[in-house]
């Protein structure tokens, strides 16, 4: 099994114990029970995942984009809901996880990470944004998150939508990251397994190890939303 596959795999056996903006004790007995049920192969993994650290190399960096938001971050895990309004986002719900890393494969705790995306007929929530998509009036696109003592974050958003950047170009569907963490910053995108636009993007392409940016939607765990998908995403920094 490649390294970039037991890197995966280590964070979606340690990811469940906590939400990024959560500690273990905000979860109940009842969920801490089933995380360790799927959570049972930690022991066998650790001895692999030693040997992953030694490989790991720097996530590639992308553009930051022309819609960063406006507006100051959520502190919020959850893009699928806005406060105060009750309906909820249009789309595929997707649960974001992955563990922020350094080159050695030392967990970054404490990582600032600010996620935006566009929405699921891809369209921002900025007023830069010309697309004539629709809006969505239950999703904002953006939150901040903290890295726990492991490096993990985690949050629930909806699967964006590719979008045109002129007449005859499309982005692929993508979400953007920026990371803080105590040395290093990095601003990247995290991409889409399949997305027919991805091989014609000069951004993506740009990255060299495409693999390292593009993701895979997962069947998601029992906890999770049976209609959801699961996504794996570990952002490795220099130093951290």
């Amino acid at each position: 099994m490649g390294d970039c596959v037991q890197l995966k795999l280590q964070a979606n056996i340690e990811e469940e114990a906590a939400m990024a903006t959560y500690s273990i004790g905000d979860f109940s007995r009842r969920e801490i029970l089933r995380m360790s049920t799927i959570l049972g192969a930690t022991s066998v993994v650790s001895t692999k995942f030693a040997f992953a650290q030694t490989a790991l190399q720097r996530t590639p960096g992308q553009i930051l984009g022309p819609f960063y938001p406006v507006k100051p971050f959520d502190q919020n895990a959850d893009l699928t809901k806005v406060a105060g309004r009750p309906g909820r986002a249009e789309g595929e719900i997707l649960n974001v996880m992955g563990r922020v890393l350094n080159l050695k494969g030392e967990p970054v705790r404490s990582a600032k990470v600010e996620v935006w995306q566009a929405n699921a007929h891809g369209r921002y929530t900025h007023p830069s944004d010309t697309n004539p998509a629709p809006l969505d009036p239950n999703f904002e696109g953006s939150a901040v998150l903290t890295t726990d003592s492991e490096g993990r974050y985690r949050f629930k958003t909806i699967k964006p939508a590719a979008y045109p950047v002129g007449p005859n170009t499309i982005r692929p569907a993508h979400i953007h990251f920026e990371v803080y963490g105590r040395q290093d910053r990095l601003v990247t995108q995290m991409y889409f397994e399949g997305n027919p636009y991805n091989n014609a993007d000069r951004f993506l392409q740009s990255a060299g190890r495409t693999e390292l940016l593009i993701t895979k939607l997962l069947p998601p765990p029992p906890e999770f939303e049976p209609e959801s998908k699961l996504v794996l995403f570990d952002i490795v920094l220099y130093a951290g």
